[in-house]
């Protein structure tokens, strides 16, 4: 009798609800947390997805070729309009610590051969991002790293310096390794992880979650007070969420921080560029304490 009655409530649903609401996952940052074990989603991944053939590289899925003909709709947004690329895969490395002992070790991985370099007066001050190619401590012009873009933090009256240097996942691992040599960082003796990751076992529980009718059961904990919610997993493609996420030197000081998916990066291009940053972004009232 139990039996007959489930199926008797499931036909009825059936009747109540469309066909895109009974396929909808019950619990949708279970099932996206889920999807993303492997291949880390950006935050435009929804968008892409619905109108692009996604992609598996470099530990992230992204959007490859449009699903309909866009080309020309993307090529006058480009010369006539504004058109924005979502490079948040693109991997972010933050160093911290004295500038003098900063650009001293970074000299070693670059030369004025090939440009400008990381003591370039207008990207020193933080007014412009700057780009150049990495090689290997003290080794050029043979065995090069990769290209990278990096920006400084504009001076604040410390002798600390933060500098940014982004850089393509494929050659991620091979520059971080390079940095931590040439700063003599040492590995954590503790890997905090800010952000609970959620397990295979709290996830069956937390998709336990359907009454008899297909409403959703408010969570409840041992204080009656609504459950909170499920956060995203941490890491990202090139990096596992129980891996260290920073590096600390000793003997100078200097500190490199993985800064990837943590920082977005986005692209604008095009003649109206500017006029949607302007029109997007307000400037924050200054609040003196």
């Amino acid at each position: 009798k139990q039996a007959e009655k489930t199926v008797h409530q499931k036909k009825e649903q059936s009747k109540t609800k469309c066909r895109k609401a009974r396929r909808r996952h019950i619990n949708l940052v279970v099932e996206f947390n889920r999807r993303q074990r492997k291949n880390i989603w950006l935050e435009t991944h929804i968008w892409h997805a619905k109108r692009f053939h996604m992609i598996k590289k470099w530990g992230y899925c992204l959007g490859d070729s449009p699903t309909e003909k866009c080309y020309r709709a993307c090529y006058r947004a480009m010369t006539k309009h504004c058109l924005l690329q979502d490079l948040s895969y693109y991997c972010c490395l933050e160093l911290t610590g004295k500038e003098n002992e900063l650009l001293k070790q970074l000299a070693r991985i670059c030369s004025i051969d090939t440009g400008l370099t990381f003591e370039e007066a207008s990207c020193l001050s933080g007014r412009y991002e700057g780009s150049l190619n990495l090689y290997r401590a003290d080794c050029y012009p043979e065995e090069m790293l990769g290209p990278v873009t990096f920006i400084w933090k504009p001076r604040d009256g410390s002798e600390n310096r933060q500098l940014w240097i982004w850089m393509h996942p494929a050659v991620k691992q091979d520059i971080l390794r390079e940095l931590k040599a040439i700063f003599q960082c040492s590995e954590p003796e503790e890997i905090y992880v800010p952000e609970p990751v959620t397990t295979p076992i709290q996830e069956e529980k937390q998709m336990d979650v359907v009454l008899s009718l297909g409403k959703k059961r408010k969570k409840e904990d041992e204080e009656g007070e609504k459950a909170v919610p499920v956060k995203k997993i941490i890491g990202d493609g090139t990096r596992d969420p129980l891996q260290a996420y920073y590096w600390i030197s000793q003997a100078t000081g200097i500190v490199i921080s993985d800064r990837t998916m943590e920082i977005l990066r986005y692209r604008l291009i095009g003649p109206s560029s500017h006029s949607v940053l302007t029109e997007t972004l307000k400037a924050a009232s200054l609040q003196t304490v």
